[in-house]
């Protein structure tokens, strides 16, 4: 016969040894056993020592002892050797018998003491992908046993929480991915059933061809970025004026606010944070680029960085649509904007995803509130050194 299959996704199980009841089990006894033969050879020793100061008869008569008769001068030895004798008889049964009972009442307490142990084991065990939302709830005292339930528990939770922001963000990035493909593929149907497609055609396929695939570019670059940043360690660490790297963002979208006649302010003064020059830039790049793009024609736009407490402050206000508060939270999420869920066809609609990542690898924070009339207001604070 050959071996169980084992279900997909689960190691076979190997024994390293005896389990940890069994183990329990053979300390308890074996302590219990230790104590026993200590305090019965003390008991053995003690005996022998009283019996032997019996004061010595004259010697030239016989003294009964139990069934034997020993000369008088004996006597004391005699008594002691039975008395040993009783002990070693009474107390073998004694030691025999609080041993297995030692050992009985050791396996059944620890089976009890790690029951939860194993409710923890067999919730582990049956827990996939699938069945993250079972918990193991363990009621009881609150000993040390329940403390590792509840950490199970709330182990779960994050990895519940992790696993449905990889499906949502799987499923959004693969519909995000499935529109310039669309567009290339029909393009191409298009123009290849054309049998008189001229030159002006083709180069008007092409230049479709070109965006669409520019825009399947810019999603993977952010998408990349943002699974290098969500959760990782800074590469490297340098002094940085968050002025002067907001100042140089305002310089990258100038062109595209002047063609919509949205106005850019930026005051402030020198705020110096230790970060990745990088990350530091695309936070900047990204909260200049959505305040512009989501915002109004004539619009306006206001960056101040400045010192708030502890902490440098990088704050970006604009105008724009007016957004539900209670849906501003929801603006970091992937492929969100404000006002509709979906980005536009200028974006890849991870700016306010990618910022949080980046911010959060900083040790710092960020929030966001809407501006009274339309538009948003996203505050990045970041520890000084």
């Amino acid at each position: 016969m050959g071996r169980p299959a084992v279900p997909p996704g689960l190691r076979p199980l190997i024994r390293r040894g005896p389990g940890l009841r069994a183990r329990l089990t053979l300390l308890a006894t074996g302590l219990v056993a230790a104590v026993s033969a200590l305090l019965l050879w003390l008991g053995w020793l003690l005996v022998g020592n009283v019996v032997a100061g019996v004061p010595r008869l004259p010697p030239g008569g016989l003294v009964r002892v139990g069934e034997a008769l020993v000369p008088a001068e004996q006597l004391g030895a005699a008594l002691r050797a039975s008395a040993r004798h009783q002990v070693l008889t009474a107390g073998g049964a004694a030691f025999v018998a609080v041993v297995l009972a030692a050992a009985v009442l050791a396996w059944t307490v620890t089976g009890r003491v790690l029951r939860p142990l194993q409710e923890v084991t067999d919730s582990a065990r049956r827990l996939s992908a699938e069945s993250l939302d079972e918990r193991i709830a363990l009621g009881g005292p609150r000993d040390e046993v329940a403390e590792l339930a509840d950490t199970f528990d709330a182990m779960l939770d994050r990895l519940q929480a992790a696993f449905d922001s990889q499906r949502r963000f799987v499923a959004n990035a693969s519909h995000e991915l499935r529109t310039p493909l669309a567009v290339i593929r029909t393009e191409l149907d298009v123009t290849l059933s054309d049998p008189d497609a001229d030159a002006e055609e083709l180069r008007r396929m092409a230049e479709v061809l070109r965006e669409a695939a520019a825009r399947a570019e810019r999603l993977v670059e952010a998408l990349l970025l943002l699974a290098r940043t969500d959760g990782a360690e800074l590469a490297e660490r340098e002094r940085v004026d968050l002025h002067e790297v907001a100042v140089r963002a305002r310089r990258g979208v100038e062109a595209e606010a002047q063609a919509r006649s949205v106005r850019i302010t930026c005051h402030g003064e020198p705020v110096f944070v230790l970060g990745d020059p990088a990350l530091l830039e695309r936070i900047a790049e990204n909260l200049l680029e959505n305040a512009v793009r989501h915002n109004v024609d004539g619009g306006w736009v206001e960056v101040v960085t400045t010192i708030a407490g502890r902490s440098a402050l990088l704050r970006v206000s604009s105008s724009g649509p007016l957004i539900d508060p209670d849906q501003v939270d929801a603006l970091f999420a992937p492929f969100r904007r404000a006002g509709v869920q979906r980005t536009a066809r200028t974006g890849a609609g991870l700016g306010l995803s990618i910022v949080r990542a980046a911010v959060t690898a900083h040790g710092g924070r960020v929030t966001a509130l809407p501006v009274e009339g339309g538009g948003l207001t996203v505050a990045v604070e970041l520890p000084t050194f």
